[in-house]
């Protein structure tokens, strides 16, 4: 059993996908909608798993430096190609760190349009 929170947040950003064969090497950006996706089998002492402004404010602390930024000049992009993949793989493991102990990541599901995603989990 377990209880599945999701919030949905954005940011718009630019970026150059290196190495890419077509039009995604220059640059051009994104509204990014961010899903995040956290679970938990215990409630807290009120009987929810987490407040959802509570993790609100952690994506914040993510996601906000990445706003209206050109990816590619922000580690760990400045070495990691900033795709999709890699983009919901930072605010992932980034969000992980944050959360309270008995709340865990299920997913990140990161949309570059309103058509195309991807989702990254570890498990």
């Amino acid at each position: 059993m377990s209880y599945v929170l999701e919030v949905k947040m954005d940011f718009a950003a630019a970026h150059i996908v290196r190495g890419h064969p077509g039009k995604c090497a220059r640059l051009h950006g994104h509204n990014w909608e961010v899903r995040v996706r956290v679970k938990s089998s215990e409630l807290n002492s009120i009987e929810i798993t987490m407040d959802f402004a509570d993790l609100k404010a952690l994506i914040h602390e993510v996601i906000d430096p990445l706003d209206h930024q050109f990816l590619n000049e922000i580690p760990p992009f400045t070495e990691m190609n900033p795709t999709a993949e890699r983009v919901s793989e930072f605010i992932y493991d980034s969000l992980a760190k944050k959360l309270p102990a008995h709340v865990r990541m299920d997913s990140v599901s990161l949309f570059e349009t309103e058509r195309c995603s991807v989702t990254f989990s570890r498990g």
